[in-house]
């Protein structure tokens, strides 16, 4: 069951349930849910039982917790909740937070580091799980932000943001599906290697298609903000 994923997931739930009312929108609630459950879902189900064997399971639960569990979460995160210290500043910079996701995204992938991650259950539960769930939260906390304030990047920027990532993210799962052999000296079929690379190239696409188009609505939402601020200012100095 995996329980030292699965009771931090549980602490992160029930600090949300104390969060004071009106803090949480309804829909806030239901993407928070949902961001907890899929992280569940590849998890503590057969999935994540055998994301060390089969390389397309392990693609599967990298997918899952990088693109759709941290989004989610931001989707989901409290309005009142913009944290002032230092590391969470320096974690969710805006330049940082898009190279640290990049490079976990290829690093863990890379031959020498994936066999080792594999051939140590503990640096896939204690370290690669972790980092799955905490970088991605860093990285799309400025661009998905649903109530556009205090950010640190324009919703410009966001969408822009978001569009480049998905150059390592495809190219990633590209050079996997067309290895002409093993990368991992054997550790999976080349069947199994082919499919959680082509898992990776056409889901991030998917995927990122879905957030870039919540990132470009939200510009269009501040863009009508500003237009209705400025007819407002232009009708108060007419008066």
């Amino acid at each position: 069951m995996a329980p030292e994923i699965l009771l931090p997931l549980l602490l992160i739930v029930f600090l949300y349930v104390r969060v004071p009312a009106g803090t949480v929108s309804n829909r806030q609630r239901i993407f928070f849910i949902a961001g907890i459950v899929s992280a569940l879902l590849v998890i503590i189900t057969p999935i994540g039982a055998r994301a060390m064997d089969y390389f397309s399971l392990h693609m599967i639960q990298h997918i899952t917790l990088m693109m759709i569990t941290g989004p989610l979460l931001v989707l989901g995160t409290p309005t009142s909740f913009h944290p002032k210290n230092k590391f969470f500043l320096a974690a969710t910079h805006p330049i940082l937070s898009w190279f640290t996701y990049a490079a976990l995204m290829i690093g863990v992938h890379l031959p020498v580091p994936h066999k080792f991650i594999m051939d140590h259950a503990w640096a896939h539960t204690y370290l690669e799980v972790p980092l799955y769930l905490l970088l991605p939260y860093f990285f799309y906390f400025n661009l998905l932000d649903r109530n556009l304030t205090n950010r640190r990047i324009s919703p410009a920027m966001a969408v822009i943001s978001l569009f480049l990532m998905m150059v390592p993210e495809t190219l990633t799962g590209f050079f996997i599906y067309t290895a002409p052999g093993s990368l991992y000296d054997n550790m999976y079929s080349l069947n199994d290697q082919r499919q959680g690379g082509s898992f990776m190239w056409a889901g991030s696409m998917i995927i990122d298609t879905v957030w870039m188009s919540f990132a470009v609505y939200h510009w269009i939402k501040s863009e009508e903000k500003k237009s209705h601020d400025i007819d407002a200012q232009i009708a108060t100095e007419n008066v």
